[in-house]
């Protein structure tokens, strides 16, 4: 259904879409779309790092020392 569309189509759309909702509601939503996406990469970032965090908490060396394997 949307596989002919082109881009005169892609054109027309825009132009109803920035007439109907004018340039200042247009600019201010995408604003909000920018906000969004930069919340949801500083989110995947955090726990990423926490992530690693507990997985390198988890592969610390817990080998017993030198002395303490004589005592065994």
């Amino acid at each position: 259904m949307l596989n002919n569309i082109g881009l005169p189509g892609l054109l027309l759309i825009a132009v109803v879409v920035l007439v109907l909702f004018g340039r200042g509601k247009i600019s201010s939503l995408m604003g909000e779309v920018g906000k969004g996406i930069t919340a949801f990469k500083k989110g995947v970032k955090e726990e990423t790092a926490e992530i690693e965090k507990t997985t390198a908490d988890a592969a610390r060396d817990v080998t017993p020392a030198a002395a303490d394997k004589d005592k065994v």
